[in-house]
């Protein structure tokens, strides 16, 4: 079966104005393709593709003309084949920041999107039920979002943008502000609702622990303004355990992905772990 491009950016460019009016280039000529990868029984399994550079590489600003809530100076993005032109429900985000809405539970929260798209409400439960089981936010249905931790907190985003059933989930650092245990317990818990989800992820980080551990490819970006420096395959089957962190074969991932991130031209902060 031939694989399908599920996304494609193609010589993007993108620039903002400084408050002082200087002329800041984020990304430049950036060049990369995420295929709708298939098993060899010729199911789809999705891909898992992180974006790797230092902080502010313009890593965020590519998930966010993909997501289509912002716009290339030039070159062009497309998603299935059509040009972004905004926001679309073909297309999910879970951002660093906790989004959840205050004033509504973790039920009314994760069913907020089924809601607006006019999925029924039967419909909606039986999502709702079966994503919190999932997250493991069972017995929090009906808890407001600020007296969670930001673990749960994160669980919930993350229920919110799989319950609309979106082909492409963007996750820009999702599990930056957490500490070292929920973050392991965060990674395990996407790899394996993933799995169950065959759904394209393209997730930010600037942890090289982190993209080794989650990606099927790491695409490295130089320093600002960023671009891809290297397309990386990562060799590690599915599913995933933790225990992978500890192999021989991991840690010289880590080195050649480290060393690939010293070759890139300009500067900027990376994290080897947690």
């Amino acid at each position: 079966m031939t694989n399908k491009v599920k996304v494609e950016l193609q010589n993007v460019c993108r620039s903002f104005a400084s408050p002082s009016g200087e002329r800041i280039e984020a990304v430049r000529d950036v060049n990369l393709e995420v295929e709708d990868a298939f098993s060899p029984e010729g199911r789809d399994i999705g891909e898992f593709r992180v974006l790797l550079g230092p902080s502010g590489c313009g890593k965020s600003t590519l998930l966010r003309m993909i997501a289509g809530l912002d716009r290339p100076n030039s070159g062009q993005v497309t998603v299935n084949g059509k040009p972004v032109e905004g926001p679309g429900r073909d297309r999910g985000m879970v951002f660093q920041k906790y989004t959840s809405f205050p004033w509504l539970t973790v039920a009314e929260n994760i069913a907020y999107g089924m809601r607006i798209n006019g999925v029924p409400l039967a419909e909606r439960n039986q999502t709702v039920a079966h994503l919190v089981e999932a997250v493991g936010l069972s017995g929090f249905e009906k808890v407001y979002p600020d007296t969670l931790s930001g673990g749960m907190q994160q669980r919930v985003a993350i229920a919110r943008t799989l319950a609309v059933r979106p082909e492409v989930i963007l996750m820009d650092e999702p599990f930056g502000a957490l500490d070292a245990q929920t973050r392991t317990e965060m990674q395990h818990l996407l790899l394996r609702i993933w799995d169950e989800t065959a759904c394209t992820v393209l997730f930010v980080t600037h942890d090289v622990e982190e993209a080794i551990y989650l990606a099927d490819r790491i695409f490295i970006l130089s320093a600002r303004p960023g671009t891809i420096v290297e397309d990386v395959p990562v060799p590690f089957g599915r599913p995933r355990d933790p225990a992978v962190k500890q192999k021989q074969e991991f840690h010289e991932l880590q080195d050649y992905v480290l060393a690939c991130l010293r070759r890139a031209p300009g500067r900027g902060q990376v994290r080897v772990g947690v």
